[in-house]
């Protein structure tokens, strides 16, 4: 019994080191995630400080924090200060060769932070994958598809890929296409099209709606509409002018081809 004693009595020291490692551990990643929500709070008050820099600069005091942590943690099991810079500078070299990709993502952040090619909120399509940003972090970020499906890219494969950013300006032109029969009246259903665009509040006057024959298809003429709106109406708009052109060409008897099929039977 003494024996057993004796050993619990000589693990002691280092059973009270690794509680108190612990403890540390739960306090600083506790302080940290509360200095990274205090940061991302204070960026979204402010209407002069893009999201994106809130959300950046979060992510990175929460890991350095983290780090002074785990260094505070080594010094309780007897590592030196000095030993510890020697220890990382050695540690820092082997991880940066095994883990490049990381750091690349690292320093494409940065990159994506100081050009600002997309902001938080914003609908961006990045070498085809498109959806809305909601994160943007030192390693990764983060996309939500219209059907709410998450997307995660490392920030190297952002930066390395077209960005095409549908959200970066308050004005989009809408551009349609409306096919009519050869027998019909080219200058009324470009009359049609126009009344119906000047009707709608959320076509804008300046640039005027544009209407003009672009094609002769086999079966079709072509009209091609470009009307100019906000960069939020985009969508609803062209839905509406589908479905309200169709609409006033029935109304007016102009017609919309579409393909038709002629069986040949010969008889035996």
């Amino acid at each position: 019994m003494s024996d057993i004693t004796t050993q619990l009595g000589a693990f002691a020291p280092v059973i009270y080191s690794a509680l108190k490692a612990l403890i540390f551990l739960v306090i600083g990643y506790i302080i940290a995630s509360w200095v990274s929500r205090s940061i991302r709070r204070r960026v979204l008050k402010n209407p002069q400080l893009d999201d994106t820099l809130g959300s950046f600069f979060a992510s990175i005091a929460k890991w350095l924090i983290l780090a002074v942590v785990i260094i505070a943690i080594l010094q309780l099991f007897g590592f030196q200060a000095t030993s510890l810079v020697a220890v990382l500078g050695a540690a820092t070299l082997a991880i940066g060769l095994a883990l490049q990709g990381t750091l690349a993502d690292i320093a494409a952040g940065v990159m994506l932070i100081v050009f600002r090619p997309f902001k938080l909120g914003q609908y961006i399509d990045i070498g085809g994958t498109a959806g809305t940003v909601k994160d943007l972090n030192l390693f990764i970020t983060e996309l939500v598809t219209p059907d709410n499906v998450q997307i995660v890219m490392p920030n190297g494969k952002v930066w390395g890929s077209i960005i095409t950013n549908y959200s970066a300006h308050d004005t989009r032109r809408v551009d349609v296409t409306f096919g009519i029969d050869y027998g019909d009246d080219a200058d009324k259903a470009m009359a049609i099209i126009v009344k119906w665009a000047t009707a709608d509040s959320r076509v804008m006057g300046d640039p005027e709606p544009w209407v003009r024959v672009v094609n002769l298809n086999d079966s079709s003429v072509d009209l091609g509409v470009r009307i100019w709106c906000k960069a939020s109406d985009y969508w609803e708009l062209k839905f509406a002018m589908l479905q309200g052109v169709k609409e006033a060409f029935d109304k007016n008897g102009i017609s919309i081809p579409y393909p038709h099929q002629v069986e040949i039977r010969r008889d035996a």
